[in-house]
């Protein structure tokens, strides 16, 4: 089962996400004019606006009679509140989109998720070789050593660089794990690929825990750090802003999927369903891609200027990952990484 929090944490919790992201609504309230449910759709995701924003307002330009909700916190603040939510006994979410796998196959094995192939799910990469419709990857995120130009002259040329070179010397950063789906999925893959030394070398060497994925980048960005694990459309987002940033991929990928999936007891289940085939469509993807980030679709124009790999290859060059022994290590990788780097 998830995780028992305190009813108080949880609260706090709550209060911190409601709002976030710039959601059109309160969750809360349904279509007062019409009361209709069906006109409503609430969406809980850890994507920033940059990725979100766009691909909402695309959707409400196709469906413009959908009330759309949208929600944005760090995967554990998510699952902190659907906790809180299931508690009470009124799950106000219709669909989750978020990065942290384990969590969508842990909602899976609890029931949570509708059985939902979208209609065009035919045309896309599938990451998932156990792919039941229970979720489906709506982007293949990656991860990088991003550096701070002005402050990092040579390009670091592997991950043991950052575990080992004098420039990333008490200058590195890292997102909290039990905050950032991404970033907790990014230790379980450099521990997969390098073993648990390589995580306690890293913070030999002075590398350091930051509060979430958007906040690594920014003191990166400003810096106060040399470089950071971040991640893709985030930093290209800063550099679209004329952050002195640049995204570095070693040779074994960080790519971690961002699965979108709808709960069984979505009260607005057809929008739902209107909504996550609507952002696997060529359009959508295309709205992926140019958030700096990368899409599930061959038939998407990759821009040029964020240096992202195409999709067969994030696909094909990734770390390999058996996410349902993730799942089953999640609470000690992020114990072990919270007390290392206390």
């Amino acid at each position: 089962m998830l995780k028992k929090i305190f009813t108080a944490t949880l609260l706090l919790l709550m209060l911190l996400m409601t709002g976030c992201g710039g959601g059109d609504k309160p969750a809360d309230t349904g279509d007062k004019k019409t009361n209709k449910p069906g006109s409503k759709l609430v969406i809980y995701t850890s994507m920033k606006e940059s990725l979100i924003g766009g691909i909402v307002e695309g959707f409400k330009a196709k469906y413009p009679d959908i009330d759309v909700d949208w929600q944005s916190a760090g995967a554990g603040k998510i699952m902190a509140k659907l906790e809180a939510e299931r508690q009470s006994g009124h799950l106000m979410a219709d669909i989750i989109w978020t990065s942290e796998v384990p969590d969508f196959y842990q909602m899976k094995n609890e029931g949570l998720l509708e059985q939902y192939k979208p209609i065009v799910f035919d045309e896309l990469l599938n990451p998932f070789d156990d792919y039941d419709g229970s979720f489906t990857a709506a982007r293949l995120g990656t991860l990088g050593i991003v550096i701070n130009t002005d402050k990092v002259t040579t390009e670091p040329t592997s991950w043991e660089t950052i575990a080992t070179d004098a420039t990333y010397k008490d200058s590195f950063g890292i997102a909290d794990p039990a905050l950032s789906g991404t970033a907790f999925m990014s230790i379980a893959l450099l521990e997969k690929q390098f073993g648990w030394d390589y995580i306690v070398r890293l913070h030999d060497n002075g590398a350091t825990k930051s509060k979430g994925s958007g906040r690594v980048v920014d003191d990166t960005a400003d810096g106060v750090l040399n470089a950071c694990l971040g991640v893709d459309y985030i930093t290209a987002g800063k550099i679209d802003k004329g952050a002195p940033l640049k995204m570095v991929y070693p040779h074994e990928l960080l790519m971690v999927p961002s699965p979108v999936a709808i709960f069984k007891d979505a009260e607005h289940k057809d929008n739902a369903k209107k909504f996550v085939d609507y952002l696997l469509t060529q359009e959508a993807q295309q709205k992926v891609a140019e958030a700096g980030t990368v899409p599930v679709r061959r038939d998407v124009k990759m821009p040029e200027r964020y240096n992202l790999p195409n999709p067969e290859d994030a696909l094909a060059n990734g770390i390999k990952i058996n996410y349902s022994d993730v799942l089953d290590k999640k609470d000690d990788t992020i114990k072990k990484f919270s007390n290392l780097f206390k």
